[in-house]
């Protein structure tokens, strides 16, 4: 039996000699002959993407296969980067195995084109390629083919306002657009802006290096407004615009091509109602913090239940200038509900440093 048992680990000793020598040296190796060859789209294409059709195809991507020198899987990548920057950063736009072909929707290009700090509504030039690999190992690449897109977002639009005010203002340095205050159009797609600006100084856009500008975009790439022809019109060929006098403004501009009309509305905010010691009649002043970017005030408060009674946020004496809290959650609507109140002292802030999106707390001391 020892003899039987020793002779069986003998030849599956034999046999597993076998299979490692030999089999490895019978296995084919596999290593690249040919590359792909990418076939469409074709140098020059163009793509002019927008929100509106994003689920449609924007390109079927098609190649020749790579030849890997015997029947294999191949895994295949579209790949893309900005012209000129030899896929270094490169995005990918999606992976097929063992096919020549593969759908990229106008929201995948959109994506990527924007991952590649893409500016929307601008054209701007990319290289595309097909990436070819055998589980990870053995990669080669096809021709790179020139393309051009134009990616789109649907963020609401800003305006940014750099200026010579901003570094007496509490906005860093003169003419920066990083430190800039902002304002926010309605919605995407709309073209009327609103927002908040302290001035610590007049600005008189004729001298040099005063006033401001309106950029549609973080630096000078974009379109940039300036002064109109008329009075409260503005310009895309106008010199800077000015600021009379110091102070807190409403800014509001509308970008339509029809329209591109401004203003520039000085405002000094404060609480009013029945909790107030104003009452109804009479604003009780708040103060501006350059700093914070934020109005507040310490007040004595009675109590008060809303809708009815409370108070609101006032500018300048006029109705025409105020904030309510419709739905008690911290967030002020024009002309909005009365806020209600309960007996104390209370330290009130009022924040529009973030255009449209407007709060305000109130803390008992």
């Amino acid at each position: 039996m020892k003899n039987i048992t020793k002779s069986l680990i003998a030849l599956f000793a034999l046999v597993a000699m076998s299979c490692s020598v030999e089999d490895v040296q019978d296995r084919p190796v596999i290593e690249g002959v040919d590359t792909p060859v990418l076939t469409a789209p074709t140098e020059g294409s163009a793509y002019v993407l927008t929100p509106e059709v994003a689920a449609n195809q924007a390109e079927r991507f098609t190649w020749q296969s790579a030849n890997y020198g015997g029947d294999v899987q191949v895994n295949y990548t579209v790949q893309i980067d900005k012209k000129g920057n030899e896929f270094k950063t490169a995005k990918v736009l999606g992976s097929v195995i063992s096919q020549n072909q593969l759908s990229v929707s106008v929201e995948q290009m959109n994506g990527a084109a924007l991952s590649l700090a893409a500016t929307p509504f601008k054209s701007a030039e990319y290289e595309v390629r097909v990436k070819s690999d055998i589980a990870g190992a053995n990669p080669m690449f096809s021709n790179a083919t020139p393309i051009t897109i134009t990616a789109y977002t649907t963020e609401t639009p800003r305006l940014w306002l750099p200026g010579g005010y901003q570094n007496a203002s509490g906005y860093g340095s003169d003419w920066a657009h990083s430190s800039a205050p902002t304002l926010l159009a309605e919605g995407y797609g709309k073209t009327a802006f609103e927002g908040y600006v302290y001035f610590a100084t007049a600005q008189d856009g004729t001298q040099d290096g005063k006033g401001f500008k309106l950029s549609t975009q973080a630096n000078w790439d974009g379109t940039n407004y300036g002064i109109g022809a008329t009075a409260g019109t503005i310009s895309t060929t106008g010199g800077n615009l000015s600021i009379a006098a110091p102070g807190y403004y409403k800014i509001k501009a509308d970008t339509d091509p029809a329209k591109l009309t401004y203003s520039a509305t000085k405002l000094s905010w404060g609480i009013v109602g029945n909790a107030t010691p104003g009452g109804w009649d009479a604003d009780t002043p708040m103060t501006y913090n350059p700093a914070t970017k934020k109005w507040t005030i310490t007040v004595v408060l009675t109590a008060q239940s809303a809708p009815d009674n409370g108070l609101k946020f006032r500018a300048n004496n006029s109705w025409d200038f105020n904030f309510g809290d419709t739905g008690a959650d911290g967030k002020l609507e024009d002309g909005g509900t009365n806020i209600g109140t309960t007996a104390g002292t209370f330290l009130i802030t009022l924040d529009l440093s973030n255009p449209r999106n407007y709060t305000y707390t109130m803390v008992k001391q």
